[in-house]
């Protein structure tokens, strides 16, 4: 189904979108005991509050070059990047981590889409490297879910 919102709708949106990461990783950071875990989580948190500070730039109007009106309507499939899985308390780590490399990826597509409807200009870079950036979120995390979901025996 395809939903038509405006740009401004879409930035509030992924607004949101960087806060519940930010909340989802600094909750995590917090809560691990496996350093590498939390340090990236931490990491992930502060790197998801920048994201998020940015994305407030652009919609104050506040990034120029290659702007769009924050009204004008675009028809984007939003809900396949929005609609995230429930969180259960009881979730083991392998699932956290594959929850986690899920939402970087749903990011990374975002930001894509968004940059491909942006003229070439300040904005549309600044798309391009949130897009980057959770890719590499993704693959931190990814990192985490193999050390955990096939973690190394003594045999090699």
């Amino acid at each position: 189904m395809v939903t038509e919102m405006t740009l401004g709708e879409i930035l509030r949106k992924a607004i949101q979108k960087e806060i519940a990461s930010w909340l989802l990783y600094n909750d995590l950071s917090r809560k691990m005991s496996h350093e590498v875990a939390r340090d990236t989580f931490k990491k992930l948190a502060q790197q998801e509050r920048g994201h998020q500070n940015l994305l407030e730039r652009y919609l104050r109007g506040e990034i120029k070059e290659g702007a769009l009106g924050s009204g004008q309507a675009i028809d984007y499939r939003i809900a396949e990047h929005l609609d995230q899985p429930k969180i259960y308390p009881d979730m083991n780590l392998k699932d956290i981590f594959l929850l986690a490399a899920n939402r970087e990826k749903a990011s990374h597509e975002l930001y894509l889409s968004l940059a491909q409807i942006h003229p070439a200009g300040e904005v549309k870079n600044l798309l391009e490297e949130l897009a980057a950036q959770e890719l590499e979120h993704k693959q931190q995390v990814e990192f985490l879910y193999t050390e955990v979901a096939f973690p190394q025996t003594d045999g090699g």
